[in-house]
């Protein structure tokens, strides 16, 4: 599984962080997502959770 985002489409909702506190934090300046790293396979439910609940889908998980 790999996690891809973009972070010109980020609307800084922080769903992603509540979702996946592990994978995904907000920078300080504009709150846009930072990804902190790839998901194991204890955190695939999470990661997709965050693409699921992005508001503004720029978390694209690919489950390859």
């Amino acid at each position: 599984m790999r996690i891809s985002v973009d972070v010109e489409a980020c609307v800084g909702g922080g769903q992603c962080v509540l979702s996946a506190p592990d994978l995904f934090d907000q920078s300080d300046d504009d709150g846009t997502v930072i990804l902190l790293g790839q998901p194991n396979a204890d955190q695939e439910h999470e990661a997709l959770q965050a693409e699921r609940v992005c508001p503004a889908g720029a978390i694209v998980v690919d489950p390859r």
